[in-house]
């Protein structure tokens, strides 16, 4: 999962990730305190490099995590909304 781009973004972000082999994949989107806020994506999909679009409009500004969770890999990285 690379950062996502650009950081700190009003109100549109991308966020990249590739899978090596086909796998199950979940983005959730995190406040700061630990509760879930979004599903960014929650599908099974085949080996290969993908990008999610990330619209937050609706959410307020501030610092926000987001997690990726496969079948062997999990990892967390921060954005930043400032609107």
């Amino acid at each position: 999962m690379y950062n996502n781009y650009p950081n700190p973004f009003n109100p549109v972000t991308k966020i990249r990730f590739d899978l090596p082999r086909s796998s199950s994949v979940r983005i959730l989107l995190y406040d700061i305190t630990g509760k879930v806020v979004m599903n960014l994506v929650d599908e099974g999909l085949q080996a290969g490099s993908y990008e999610t679009i990330f619209d937050a409009s609706s959410l307020s500004s501030g610092l926000y995590f987001y997690r990726i969770e496969t079948a062997d890999f999990s990892n967390t990285k921060r954005l930043m909304l400032i609107k």
